[in-house]
């Protein structure tokens, strides 16, 4: 290299080094949302499109609102008591009588307050299991990447079933991108598999079964295979009576084998005329299991249930990215005849961290959204309860600290006020686990993840534990006044 060639590469450098300097100097001084923190799709946090169309629904019709708004104003300067009102009313910004059911509305829907009496179907049922020692409840538990691995859900089951009886970690489905991460039971499987989810695709080839997936052994000649093995988990140390669900296929030729602890093979035949069909792989507790499929093509296969059939047993239906939405589309018929088999009596709706991070502080598109999926859910499991769960407090980088997110409260809010209008049993995760900057607290305490959003294994357990807590207030509060 010349002498200066070498001198040009020289200030080259130093520009470069300078810039970065400045940089970092004078980018206190900017403002705080020059940068947005907008979460982005990527592995761990994706964005299902239905939560995309209905903030975009909402900036498009706020938009449309102000332009309304100014030429009101312009044509009635001087005016009082001009009818910006009516501008709203009409464009949609207040809930239509449809969108609220025969619930209190004054009502406060937290559980250690008002809202117990929303959970009366599902604490009489546990009372009478407690009185009784016999029967079952069943709790669906819907999230997102929060409850990945089965984190939080799994302490929550445990406890559950330590107190009121029942084995097994209940419904697991075919695949799931968190299964290496799952403690609560090992789960492998081939790589074959044609997947469809409800966060990602809006029609699928069949419906999505009840934890908003399907799946489908698309080549004859290739085997498909799913592998399943008990773990330590309290309570969840057998796979309960493996039962295989799987809807209907035009197909008269599909079979499973299935190898059972290593020593025992059976085959059998799957037919698929009904909606919704079962099939017991064993009747006693077995510590593991693989099932291969033959022939299944165009038959779709939902996963298996692992429980005694007894006690509570709590079914982990989370998806990562999802922000709840998707709810929407589960099919009544399909979600009826799942309801038949396994019986829920309490649906546990948690989410919020996929909704964050969306540029706004309004989140009345996601109450109005979100009200739509409980009416759709009460229709697809009649006899259940609702229990909204709220955001966890979020932390994000505010004059150059780590602050709450100015999110998390309006997005609480929305989610209170669904709960409310619905009828909804409600627990707030963000003040139960302290409120504001409690995440940063979280997170130096080593109880929370440094993107500041998810908890860790041991954040999880106490997480599980403070819900647990909230529900068993509101069961008591149940039982002083019935």
């Amino acid at each position: 290299m010349s002498a200066p060639d070498k001198s040009y590469f020289g200030k080259a450098i130093l520009f470069v080094a300078l810039s970065i300097i400045a940089f970092l100097v004078f980018k206190q001084f900017l403002p705080e949302r020059l940068f947005p923190e907008k979460v982005q799709a990527n592995e761990n946090i994706l964005m299902d499109s239905m939560a995309l169309m209905a903030q975009s629904d909402t900036v498009a019709m706020e938009n449309d609102l102000s332009l309304q708004t100014d030429s009101a104003e312009f044509h009635t300067e001087g005016q009082q008591g001009v009818g910006v009102d009516s501008i709203r009313k009409d464009n949609g910004n207040n809930t239509s009588a449809s969108d609220i059911n025969t619930a209190d509305n004054t009502l406060d829907p937290t559980l250690s307050v008002d809202g117990y009496n929303n959970l009366k179907r599902f604490f009489s049922k546990l009372h009478e299991l407690e009185r009784s020692k016999t029967g079952k409840v069943r709790v669906a538990y819907f999230g997102d990447s929060m409850n990945d691995g089965d984190f939080i859900v799994q302490d929550v089951r445990s406890q559950f079933q330590e107190n009121y009886g029942g084995e097994g970690v209940g419904f697991v489905a075919i695949s799931s991108l968190s299964a290496g991460a799952r403690g609560s039971i090992s789960h492998q499987f081939s790589k074959n598999w044609f997947s469809q989810s409800f966060v990602k695709t809006k029609k699928p080839q069949k419906p999505f079964g009840i934890d908003g997936q399907v799946f489908f052994a698309k080549d004859p000649e290739q085997p498909y295979w799913v592998r399943y093995k008990a773990q330590g988990q309290p309570h969840s140390t057998r796979l309960n009576s493996p039962t295989l669900f799987y809807g209907r296929g035009n197909n008269d030729k599909a079979y499973i084998t299935a190898s059972i602890d290593k020593d025992s093979t059976v085959t059998k035949k799957l037919k698929s005329s009904g909606l919704l069909n079962t099939l017991s792989v064993s009747s006693g507790n077995v510590r593991s299991m693989q099932v291969t499929f033959h022939k299944a093509d165009s038959i779709p296969i939902y996963g298996f249930n692992f429980d005694n059939g007894v006690g509570v047993h709590v079914d982990n239906f989370s998806i990562r990215g999802n922000s709840g939405l998707p709810l929407s589309i589960l099919s009544p018929s399909l979600m009826n005849a799942f309801d038949r088999e396994l019986g829920y009596d309490l649906i546990i709706l948690h989410y919020g961290a996929n909704v964050l991070g969306y540029g706004t502080l309004n989140y009345s598109w996601y109450e109005k959204n979100m009200t739509t999926v409980v009416n759709n859910l009460h229709t697809c499991f009649p006899n259940a309860d609702i229990l909204v769960i709220s955001t966890a407090d979020k932390a994000s980088k505010i004059d150059g600290e780590m602050k709450t997110d100015p999110a998390v409260l309006p997005l609480a809010k929305a989610q209170k006020n669904y709960a409310r209008k619905t009828g909804s049993g409600y627990i707030n995760l963000y003040e139960v686990m302290g409120g504001q900057g409690s995440m940063v607290e979280w997170v130096d305490n080593r109880l929370a993840n440094k993107d500041y959003t998810h908890f860790n294994a041991t954040g999880s357990k106490k997480v599980a534990k403070l819900i647990y807590n909230e529900i068993d207030k509101g069961y008591k509060k149940f039982k002083e006044n019935n």
